[in-house]
């Protein structure tokens, strides 16, 4: 396939239009002075159009959910998710370039120990909506009532508004939370473990999807992402592990 028709799959509009999810402060973030945005997605995406040979749109968001929906509805070319299987009925997913934890955040004087203690009749448990951890929540807590915050850095907010037992979240972002707000404490371990992928539309060409596929990869094995993360002064996530040459990612793209 010639660079021309690469392009013209991944960029119908003459650019490569990429979601960057501030949502995610492992992912992105927005300088408070200048509003500059950059981040470990960020610098993927540069390096991807930079590879088409295309100019780089930026389609800033708040929220994950929102990020996935741009890209499900062809208003952006690639984006930057958590895998799910419900996000991927309509998106086909690379392998996974960054593993991240899921953790749950209390008070000091909770009652409630491990995460075990979490799913329990009476707890109000807090999430992102449209987040990784809240699809994932949502199919597997059956006692506690889920309550959803409008986006993830507003998720202690809420909790600690409303008074409630549980906030949820990627574990960097609750730690930044508790410098906010006193006598709070996250619960040892963590109850997933987030795979952050790169992700465009199913509609799209399978070689697309091969094509990026083989992007993630390469950035993997280069030691782009590891840079990246060092750059960026990320601490908590870790490169994921290189996938099987014929990895489930590019097998799903013929479903």
């Amino acid at each position: 396939m010639s660079d021309n028709a690469v392009k013209a799959i991944f960029a119908p509009t003459g650019r490569l239009r990429a979601t960057i999810n501030l949502g995610n402060p492992i992912l992105a973030h927005s300088d408070t002075k200048t509003g500059e945005i950059s981040g470990v997605s960020v610098d993927l995406a540069h390096l991807l159009a930079q590879r088409l040979g295309l100019p780089l749109e930026l389609i800033v968001l708040d929220a994950a959910g929102k990020a996935v929906q741009a890209v499900v509805q062809e208003q952006a070319d690639v984006g930057f998710f958590a895998v799910d299987p419900l996000r991927g009925q309509e998106i086909a997913f690379t392998s996974p370039y960054l593993l991240i934890e899921g953790c749950y955040l209390v008070r000091q004087d909770s009652p409630l120990q491990s995460n075990l203690d979490v799913d329990q009749p009476g707890n109000r448990l807090v999430v992102g909506r449209g987040s990784a951890y809240d699809l994932y929540l949502s199919r597997e807590i059956k006692q506690a009532q889920i309550v959803h915050a409008p986006t993830s850095p507003e998720v202690v907010d809420v909790f600690v508004a409303q008074g409630l037992e549980v906030a949820a979240g990627v574990k960097q972002q609750l730690q930044s939370d508790q410098k906010r707000f006193a006598d709070l404490r996250l619960l040892p371990g963590r109850f997933m473990t987030i795979q952050q992928a790169m992700g465009l539309p199913k509609s799209r060409s399978d070689k697309a999807t091969a094509y990026l596929v083989e992007f993630v990869e390469d950035v993997k094995a280069s030691g782009f992402v590891a840079m990246a993360l060092k750059r960026h002064g990320i601490e908590g996530a870790s490169v994921a592990p290189m996938a099987p040459p014929a990895g489930p990612a590019l097998r799903d793209t013929k479903h």
